[in-house]
């Protein structure tokens, strides 16, 4: 399984929760800091568990996450 990472652009999150709600695999958590807005921001808090599906950046309203996957290495015979 491909192993991702989530960046969360803090001042452009809203805190609305959909994309906890849409994460198979529970990485996101709300973060105990606020962003200069007020907003609860999201953050990776399991980044161990993340397989880089991108459900968290399709589903943001704001378009304030990116998810990157790492690429598998190729190996030659």
């Amino acid at each position: 399984m491909p192993k991702g990472t989530v960046v969360i652009d803090r001042e452009r999150c809203k805190g609305c929760g959909l994309c906890l709600a849409l994460c198979p695999e529970d990485v996101l958590a709300y973060s105990a800091d606020y962003n200069q807005s007020g907003y609860n921001v999201v953050y990776m808090e399991r980044p161990e568990r993340c397989i880089g599906c991108a459900f968290c950046a399709q589903t943001c309203p704001d378009i304030a996450i990116e998810v990157y996957r790492e690429k598998k290495s190729q190996q030659r015979e």
